[in-house]
């Protein structure tokens, strides 16, 4: 599979759907349908000068560009990687003073972009990138004035440019990032820190139970040819890869999730109505399938099954103390996230079931903490109970639920608990090659992790023999 290779999907027409794109052959679980190098990306403001500009890294020591001061680099490599993208915003940073947001910059990449290449980067790309759908005429008044207030700054921005454009043209390439804008992860997979545009992969549509995931690879090493990797690792070192969540028929419509499934299907609806402008039809949001386990109470406790009126009064109190966790999270006072979790996991217990999305969320947010408090034997505990939950919830070769088990799997490990470490580290390596493949780092850090509680899984059972062969000798004695 070569980046841009678009053999095994074709465009169609998805009816009420719009457009969309389905399988030209059958595809295998874990296979890679398509990859494709980012028409335009950019680093998040927040993150601008710790991730990488160019290969979206996160480095602790990296080099400024030396004219605006502004992007940051790995090395040589990578600025000499980014500079074709990176030269006109260079200049107009240099020439405006100071640096506008994200958006604008993004904007502004794109228009250069399209200026340089037509719209079309490649002949793989099915549609040039004016074609994508911008929605601006379903956008609500307060999107439409945020809209607005981009595209005058985006004026300042660009008039270090020579060509001019309309406020029309520059409000549709806004509303083409807004609502086909892709999330672009760390080389770890952990952290949102930029966001790029992705011309073949804004054709895939939504379903809440996919059958296709989408991941950002760092790796070059698909690239064969000299050529190749020259013309990419010039104009773009990121790619995504669309792979395949299970067998996937000839014909069949490729499908992602725009939405954590983590959501009752009547929140999911609300979240892609706001933010993509559609009414989501999949076979999960019309039967509702498995909003009962995300809302469900607990099975009989010590005092029977809880009434309707405790349930609605524990469900209150968990929503006010995860707005509090959320305050306290930001403020970074972790021990008063500490309590608030305790306290709401105490008041939760024998009322809601283990699916139920406030007893997972405020598991999550006490994993986190002690985790950064070091305190793992507790974290631990609360990590297998957010693992349970979670599978019984996403997809079994859900991303997410691999990332989470992963997670898991490392905190019984600094717990010490190698046994349970090594089951979590081989389920998420399992759904991670799936997911990610072979070759991403954070499957290469699994596999490293495998192998080290493969051997002190060895050493621990020879000392445990070691110690019995010695009691029983002090026994016959």
């Amino acid at each position: 599979m070569t980046v841009g290779n678009m053999e095994s999907a074709e465009l169609f027409d998805g009816g009420i759907k719009g457009r969309g794109l389905r399988a030209t052959k059958e595809i295998s679980t874990g296979e890679v349908v398509f990859a494709e190098p980012s028409y335009s990306a950019v680093v998040f403001d927040s993150f601008a000068s710790q991730v990488c500009h160019s290969c979206f890294r996160h480095q602790a020591q990296l080099h400024r560009c030396g004219q605006c001061k502004f992007a940051h680099y790995c090395n040589r490599t990578c600025q000499t990687a980014c500079w074709e993208e990176h030269k006109q915003e260079c200049q107009a940073i240099r020439k405006l003073g100071t640096v506008p947001g994200d958006k604008v910059r993004l904007a502004a990449r794109v228009m250069w972009r399209i200026h340089k290449d037509t719209g079309v980067a490649s002949d793989s790309q099915l549609l040039s990138v004016e074609e994508l759908e911008d929605h601006v005429a379903d956008l609500p008044e307060d999107h439409l004035k945020r809209i607005d207030t981009d595209v005058h700054v985006f004026l300042q921005y660009w008039s270090c440019g020579r060509t001019k454009h309309s406020l029309d043209e520059i409000a549709h390439i806004f509303g083409i990032i807004k609502c086909n804008g892709f999330t672009l992860s760390d080389q770890r997979g952990l952290k949102a820190v930029g966001v790029g545009l992705f011309p073949n992969l804004c054709l895939v549509n939504h379903d809440c139970w996919p059958n296709c995931s989408v991941v950002l690879n760092h790796e070059q090493s698909h690239l064969t040819s000299c050529t190749e990797r020259m013309r990419y690792n010039f104009y773009c070192p990121r790619r995504i890869e669309l792979r395949a969540l299970r067998k996937i028929c000839e014909g069949e419509e490729l499908t992602v999730s725009y939405v954590d499934f983590l959501d009752t299907s009547a929140e999911r609806q609300r979240k892609l109505k706001e933010h993509f402008y559609f009414e989501c039809t999949c076979e999960h949001c019309r039967q509702h399938i498995k909003d009962d386990l995300m809302t469900a109470a607990a099975a009989d406790g010590p005092g029977g099954k809880p009434s309707a009126d405790q349930v609605q009064e524990v469900t209150a109190f968990s929503q006010e103390c995860l707005e509090k966790i959320e305050r306290s999270l930001m403020d970074k006072d972790f021990q008063e996230v500490r309590m608030l979790c305790s306290k709401c996991l105490e008041k939760q217990k024998n009322l809601l079931a283990d699916t139920h999305l406030h007893h997972l969320r405020v598991l999550s947010a006490a994993v986190e903490v002690l985790s950064y408090l070091r305190c793992f034997s507790e974290a631990a505990a609360y990590a297998r109970r957010m693992v349970q939950g979670y599978t019984k919830l996403y997809h079994p070769n859900s991303a997410q639920l691999g990332i989470a088990v992963m997670r898991a799997g490392v905190t019984h490990l600094q717990a010490g608990m190698i046994e349970m470490a090594h089951e979590l580290i081989c389920k998420a390596y399992r759904i991670l090659l799936v997911t990610h493949g072979p070759n991403h780092s954070v499957t290469r850090d699994l596999e490293a992790m495998r192998r080290q509680t493969e051997v002190e899984l060895k050493l621990l059972k020879q000392d445990e023999s070691a110690c019995q062969v010695r009691s029983d000798a002090a026994l016959k004695k």
